[in-house]
C-alpha cells in the first residue's frame, strides 16, 4: 500500500512536490528565485484573505446559527447489570454567550498571530533544500503512519457488560414450534454456509453464479458485510461454530485502511451495529476493539457547515459527498438520523464523548427546525442547513430515523424523554397526514410529496406497524390501545400485500388507487429482495397479542421464501411476485440473515 504526501493527521492529500531537475539547467537561479517569489506571494495572499474574511464578512449573529451549544444533557442510561451505578451517563455542559464573546476574541488574537507565524514558515521552508524538503516529508509519513498504529492499539477502557436476557431460552414444549424453528434455523445454515463455500470474505453472495457479490453501498473492498451482519443471529440459533468462523475471519482480515467509499448509514448499521450486537453476546473484545476503529473511520463524514454527516466518505481519506440523486445535494433523513443508537454505545463503551456529541448535535438541529405539518421531509442540505424537497415518508429515505427515536427512549430504560417526544409528535403528524383506510378498509401509509399524498406504500413501511405495537406502552393521553390497534391493521393491510401475490411474498411498494388496492403497478415496483419488514411486524404483534395468525403469517411467508427463493447456491431475491415462474435476481443480501432469518 503506498501512502500519499499528507499534512500531518489531517486527512487531505496535497499534490507531491516536484522535487526533479528543472528544465533549463542554465536558468536555475532565475526560475527558483522567481518561483519562490511567486509561491510566497501566493501563500500571502491566501492567508491574508482568510485574516480579512474572519473580520469582514456579515455579523454571524445576524443570522441563524448552527453551533447549537449542547445543553446540560445526558447520555440515556445503559443497564449494565449489578454492581453498575450509571455507567453510561455522562454530563456534558454548554458555553454561555459570555464566554462566547470572548472565545471569539481569543481566536481573532490567535488568527492574527498566526498570520504572522504562517508568513514566517513559508519564507523558511523556501530557503531548505529539495533534499531537506524530501526528508521532511518522510518524516511526516513516518510520523503520521505512527501515530495511527498507537491509536489503532490503544487499549479501550474495561466496562461492564448488560445482562443478557432470553438469548438461552430453552426448546419450546410445542413440538411443531420446535420443528418449524429448526426448519428456520436449516435455512440460516444454507445461507452461511454457501456463502462460506463460494464468497467468503465478499460483502454479500451471488448464489447461482455462487461468487462474492459487492453494492455499492459497501465500496470496492471485501469486507466481509454477510459475516459481521451475520453474528448476532449465528450466536442466538446456537451455530457457535459458524460464528468462531466468523470470529477468526474478523480478527485475521477486517481492515477499515481501504481507499473504498462506504454508506455512512449502511456501514453502521450492519457493521458497527453487527459488531456490537456480537460484543454484548460473547463479550469478546476483538468486536468492541473493530467497531471503535470503524467509527473512526466515519467521523470525518461529519465535517461539513452544519454537523449533518455526508451519505458517503472514503475511509482513508476521509473525504465525504452525497448521493447525486438526492434532491439539491441533501442528506437522508433515514440515513443520519440512524445513527444515534450505535454512537451512544460506543460513547459508553470508549468513555470519548465525541461519538455522542456528533449525534445529539444532530438532534439539537432538528429540533430547531420548523417542520411544514409537522413532518420530517426525507431530505436535509447539509452546508446549508435546509430542507430539500418536501418528500416525506414513513418507507424508504424516512423509515428508521422514526425507529431510532423510539428505540433510543427503550434503551436508555425510558429516561431519554427528549427522544420519546420528538417521537410522539412524528406519530401524530404522520397519523394526521399520511395515515389513511382505503375504500376497502385497508389502513395504510402513503407518502406526502409536491403538495399532496400520494396512496402508495413500500415494503420498508411495513416495519411500521411493529413500531406502533412497539412504542403503544409509554404513548401519551393513555393511547396505548389505539396504537397497539394501529400496529395490528397495518400489519393486515401489509399481509395482504403479500396474500395478493401468486408468490405469497410482498412487492417493492403497492398502491391503493381506485379498484387496486394493495397491488404494485409498475413494473419496477414487483420485485422482492428478501426483505425482513413485513416479517418483523408479525413478530412484535405476536409478542403483544400473541394472537396465533402472526405466528401463522410468519410461517406463510417462510414457506414461500424456502419454495421461491431457495436455490442451490443459497437463497436469491426474485423480480416479480405476480409470475408463478419468478425470475431471480442471484443476490444473498446481508439483511437476509441478519433480519429476515433472526
Amino acid at each position: 500500500m503506498t501512502t500519499p504526501a499528507l499534512l500531518p493527521l489531517s486527512g487531505r492529500r496535497i499534490p507531491p512536490l516536484n522535487l526533479g531537475p528543472p528544465s533549463f539547467p542554465h536558468h536555475r537561479a532565475t526560475l527558483r528565485l522567481s518561483e519562490k517569489f511567486i509561491l510566497l506571494l501566493i501563500l500571502s495572499a491566501f492567508i491574508t484573505l482568510c485574516f480579512g474574511a474572519f473580520f469582514f464578512l456579515p455579523d454571524s449573529s445576524k443570522h441563524k446559527r448552527f453551533d447549537l451549544g449542547l445543553e446540560d444533557v445526558l447520555i440515556p442510561h445503559v443497564d449494565a447489570g449489578k454492581g453498575a451505578k450509571n455507567p453510561g451517563v455522562f454530563l456534558i455542559h454548554g458555553p454561555d454567550e459570555h464566554r462566547h464573546r470572548e472565545e471569539e476574541e481569543r481566536l481573532r488574537n490567535k488568527i492574527r498571530a498566526d498570520h504572522e507565524k504562517a508568513l514566517e514558515e513559508a519564507k523558511e521552508k523556501l530557503r531548505k533544500s529539495r533534499e531537506e524538503i524530501r526528508a521532511e516529508i518522510q518524516t511526516e509519513k513516518n510520523k503520521v503512519v505512527q501515530e495511527m498504529k498507537i491509536k489503532e492499539n490503544k487499549p479501550l477502557p474495561p466496562v461492564p457488560i448488560p445482562n443478557l436476557v432470553g438469548i438461552s431460552g430453552g426448546d419450546p414444549e410445542d413440538n411443531d414450534i420446535r420443528e418449524k424453528r429448526e426448519k428456520i434455523k436449516e435455512m440460516m445454515k444454507h445461507a452461511w454456509d454457501n456463502y462460506r463455500t463460494y464468497g467468503w470474505g465478499h460483502n454479500e453472495l451471488r448464489p447461482i453464479a455462487r461468487k462474492g457479490h459487492s453494492p455499492n453501498i459497501f465500496g470496492s473492498s471485501q469486507m466481509g458485510a454477510t459475516i459481521v451482519d451475520a453474528l448476532d443471529t449465528l450466536y442466538i440459533m446456537g451455530l457457535h461454530a459458524e460464528f468462531l468462523d466468523g470470529q477468526r475471519w474478523i480478527e485475521d482480515n477486517l481492515d477499515f485502511s481501504v481507499n473504498s467509499e462506504v454508506s455512512v448509514f449502511e456501514v453502521n448499521i450492519r457493521f458497527i451495529g453487527g459488531l456490537l450486537a456480537a460484543y454484548y453476546l460473547s463479550g469478546e473484545e476483538i468486536f468492541k476493539i473493530k467497531a471503535v476503529q470503524l467509527a473512526e473511520k466515519l467521523l470525518p463524514a461529519f465535517n461539513t457547515p452544519t454537523g449533518i454527516p455526508w451519505a458517503m466518505v472514503n475511509l482513508k481519506s476521509g473525504v465525504g459527498r452525497n448521493w447525486g440523486w438526492a434532491s439539491a445535494g441533501s442528506s437522508i433523513l433515514a440515513e443520519f438520523g440512524t445513527l444515534h443508537m450505535e454512537f451512544i454505545h460506543l460513547s459508553y463503551l470508549t468513555g470519548d464523548l465525541i461519538y455522542y456529541k456528533k449525534v445529539m448535535h444532530i438532534r439539537k438541529l432538528l429540533q430547531k427546525m420548523d417542520r411544514p405539518n409537522g413532518l420530517y421531509p426525507n431530505y436535509l442540505n447539509p452546508r446549508t442547513g435546509r430542507w430539500g424537497q418536501y418528500h416525506t415518508s414513513v418507507g424508504g429515505l424516512g423509515d428508521s430515523f422514526y425507529e431510532y427515536l423510539l428505540k433510543a427512549w427503550l434503551m436508555s430504560d425510558k429516561t431519554d424523554h427528549e427522544a420519546r417526544k420528538m417521537y410522539d409528535d412524528a406519530i401524530e403528524a404522520i397519523e394526521k397526514h399520511l395515515i389513511k383506510k382505503s375504500r376497502g378498509g385497508l389502513v395504510f401509509i402513503g407518502e406526502w410529496k409536491n403538495g399532496h399524498l400520494e396512496k402508495k406504500m413500500g415494503h420498508l413501511a411495513c416495519f411500521a406497524g411493529g413500531m406502533f405495537a412497539l412504542g403503544a406502552d409509554g404513548s401519551r393521553t393513555d393511547k396505548a390501545g389505539h396504537y397497539l390497534e394501529l400496529g395490528a391493521e397495518i400489519a393486515r393491510t401489509c399481509h395482504e400485500s403479500y396474500d395478493r401475490t401468486a408468490l405469497k411474498l410482498g412487492p417493492e411498494s403497492f398502491k391503493f388507487d381506485g379498484a387496486v388496492e394493495a397491488v404494485a403497478v409498475r413494473q419496477a415496483e414487483k420485485y422482492y429482495i428478501l426483505r425482513p419488514e413485513v416479517i418483523e411486524t408479525y413478530w412484535y404483534l405476536w409478542r403483544f397479542t400473541h394472537d396465533p395468525r402472526y405466528r401463522q403469517w410468519g410461517w406463510e411467508a417462510a414457506l414461500a421464501i424456502e419454495k421461491y427463493c431457495r436455490v442451490t447456491g443459497g437463497f436469491s431475491g426474485v423480480k416479480d411476485v405476480y409470475s408463478s415462474t419468478p425470475t431471480h435476481d442471484d443476490v444473498q443480501q446481508s439483511f437476509f440473515l441478519a433480519e429476515t432469518l433472526n
